[in-house]
């Protein structure tokens, strides 16, 4: 770590003034780094992560989930489907063009056209300018959750963006791909990237021009490298290499606590992680029997034992304790006698088994590859032979875009913090066309589903929507449609002056461009 003085505090000191906090350069260490700088190429926590480096959202969740004005300053309700924003003016883009509502409604429109995201805008007609720092979102009906949608509006630089390079448009969105947006980039955010070299490091800068000058983040440079290996990444902290890490695997929580001049920070999580189950791609997973004995023979509560060593909540649902749609009496099953007698009543034995592919990260959730490890020798004990494979993650997402496996593993956390956009991912009838369904690799259709998650939408009374979705995870949970797993809890590790309590989230995106590192 290093402290040096910037021309504002060197200006400040010529003239006699005092300045409390030197500017910081830390280098963190995750388990990956981004695979793209496009914030509408991937729906994924590292990209959410990067976005809020280099982009500023209309709004953002604070660390109790309110919201928190960024590029929007204040917002109404106009009518039952038109709800406006009011931008903050003044604010420059890396490129040193000015953001004006030009540049909110070409962001809305690409992301309208994101396979990823698209989805998540879905329930809304338009956006429209009213001026240049004034803009309404229109919904095709009311909806329920438009601040939640706003957090993922990242205002991009339009004049940055648009025209053409080599022949090909500088907008286009391109899936693991060389688009010029994942290469290149001009947003409002705190940092710019002065250098990166994919899978060895990513420097960041202190954007001069940062229009937030009320942050007290004194962090002028950020060197992000990514350690895949759990013991590695914690030995970088504790000899002093790198400032900052995530996650802390559980077998180091101790380590890392007992060590002078280093602390550790948890915060509870509401990332489920789970299994698909695709039944396309094995016929004998479209049978309901041989999904529920599946369900039955992970031991979730032995995994968050022994494996996550107490650091995770077991799960029976998608959404966890405190989200509309939660049922306290959907809890984990357990039962191998039962899960046996299943897959014999499906027409699987000893001499008779079923086999199947699975496929896990391996540096994306805490624990991944044991928590694959584990349960497929799980089902090993019902008859089920599994081929494993785990791949780094920069190479297990185009595998997962192409659903590659009979048994993928997903984790998902909420961004609207509302157990629907699990639903609209994960569950729903995948829909190239809305976008719903994007993460769903098990195939799992139910109309009823579809229409319960659509209603909830457009939904207003909290009472009603929350008794919708209850009933889909109900659904969801008699007809086995995928494994749940534990919501995964979030750790970090850093050295004891960087005062990381106050910009770390169950979200998992650090407000890096607001960090204090003391002296």
């Amino acid at each position: 770590m290093k402290f040096f003085k910037t021309k504002l505090t060197v200006a400040l000191l010529a003239a006699g003034l005092s300045f409390s906090a030197a500017a910081a350069d830390i280098t963190v260490a995750y388990d990956a780094d981004p695979v793209s700088l496009d914030p509408h190429e991937q729906l994924s926590g590292g990209t959410l992560q990067m976005a809020h480096m280099l982009f500023d959202p209309l709004v953002r969740f604070t660390k109790e989930l309110d919201f928190e004005a960024r590029l929007a300053e204040k917002w109404e309700r106009v009518d039952a489907t038109t709800f406006r924003f009011n931008l903050r003016k003044g604010v420059k883009f890396h490129s040193g063009n000015s953001m004006t509502a030009d540049d909110v409604v070409w962001t809305f429109d690409r992301l309208k056209t994101s396979g990823d995201f698209k989805g998540v805008f879905a329930p809304y007609e338009k956006m429209v300018k009213i001026d240049d720092y004034t803009v309404e979102i229109k919904s095709t009906e009311p909806y329920p959750l438009v601040l939640q949608t706003a957090t993922y509006i990242f205002p991009m630089d339009s004049k940055f963006y648009s025209g053409d390079l080599d022949g090909k448009a500088k907008s286009a969105i391109i899936k693991h791909g060389g688009s010029f947006a994942s290469t290149n980039v001009s947003g409002t955010g705190p940092y710019i990237v002065t250098s990166r070299e994919q899978g060895i490091k990513v420097v960041f800068e202190r954007f001069e021009d940062y229009w937030d000058t009320n942050s007290p983040g004194n962090v002028d440079k950020l060197t992000l490298v990514p350690i895949k290996e759990d013991a590695t990444r914690v030995a970088a902290l504790l000899s002093g290499d790198v400032d900052m890490i995530h996650p802390v695997a559980p077998n180091d929580h101790k380590r890392v606590e007992q060590t002078k001049n280093v602390k550790l920070v948890t915060v509870p999580g509401t990332r489920i992680i789970t299994f698909q189950m695709n039944q396309k791609s094995n016929p004998a997973l479209a049978d309901l029997r041989v999904r529920q004995a599946i369900v039955h023979a992970i031991n979730n509560d032995g995994i968050v034992k022994k494996i996550m060593k107490g650091f995770a909540t077991t799960a029976g649902q998608q959404g966890p304790a405190g989200y509309a749609g939660y049922d306290d009496s959907l809890v984990p099953r357990y039962d191998l006698a039962k899960a046996q007698k299943l897959m014999e009543d499906a027409g699987f034995s000893k001499d008779k088994p079923l086999l199947i592919s699975m496929m896990a990260p391996n540096n994306r959730y805490v624990n991944d590859a044991q928590i694959a490890q584990a349960a497929a020798g799980m089902l090993a004990k019902i008859y089920i032979k599994v081929d494993l494979k785990t791949l780094p993650k920069a190479q297990y997402w185009p595998e997962f875009d192409l659903c590659a496996a009979d048994m993928m593993m997903i984790g998902w956390h909420s961004d609207t913090e509302d157990s629907a956009n699990f639903s609209e991912f994960l569950t729903m009838t995948r829909n190239t066309e809305t976008g719903k369904g994007a993460y769903n690799c098990g195939h799992y259709s139910n109309t009823e589903v579809d229409q319960l998650v659509n209603s909830a939408n457009v939904e207003t009374d909290p009472a009603k929507r929350a008794a919708m979705l209850q009933k889909v995870e109900q659904i969801l949970y008699k007809e086995a449609a995928f494994v749940p797993l534990h919501w995964q809890n979030l750790a970090w590790g850093a050295k004891s002056n960087l005062q990381i309590e106050q910009i770390v989230n169950a979200m998992n995106f650090p407000y890096f461009g607001d960090l204090v590192v003391t002296e």
